[in-house]
């Protein structure tokens, strides 16, 4: 382990979760004894010293804690399952905040109920929602999902939810 101005360097290979296109690396350090906490790490991530990534440590029903790999993530670095990737990881402080369109707020305003299931979610969960909503295509495809949004976190649902 290298570890300069708290920045932690390991090789890792990138192993597939359950059959799933799901990829992690194990995390080869005590998290507890770095971080002082026993469950999830956030963290900045540089992969092979170029591909800059924000996730989270995890236990995910684990002896120890991982770090997923997105499929984005995977395809920037041109591996897959069983390659060998570089990690350059520290604990990632900042607020994570996610951009909300002002069509998205205004919709949010006029509904309290939602906009409180809303901010209760994970910064992810929210952030996927935004995504959802600002990388339609089509005009319309962007319109129908805006009708949605309100009846979908009115009913408690994450964006992937059906």
């Amino acid at each position: 382990m290298s570890s300069e101005h708290n920045k932690i360097r390991f090789e890792a290979v990138i192993e597939q979760h359950s059959g799933m296109d799901a990829a992690f690396v194990v995390f080869p350090y005590d998290v507890y004894e770095l971080y002082g906490v026993k469950g999830q790490v956030k963290v900045k991530v540089v992969f092979d010293g170029h591909v800059p990534y924000r996730g989270s440590l995890a236990k995910m029903k684990k002896d120890c804690h991982v770090l997923g790999l997105t499929k984005a993530v995977r395809q920037q670095l041109g591996k897959t399952f069983d390659d060998t990737v570089h990690v350059e990881l520290e604990q990632d402080l900042e607020e994570r905040k996610v951009d909300i369109p002002d069509e998205v707020s205004n919709l949010l305003n006029l509904h309290p109920e939602a906009r409180k299931f809303f901010e209760g979610l994970s910064y992810t969960d929210r952030k996927e929602y935004m995504v959802w909503i600002t990388s339609a295509k089509r005009e319309e495809t962007r319109k129908a999902r805006l009708e949605a949004i309100i009846p979908k976190l009115l009913a408690g649902k994450k964006v992937t939810d059906k």
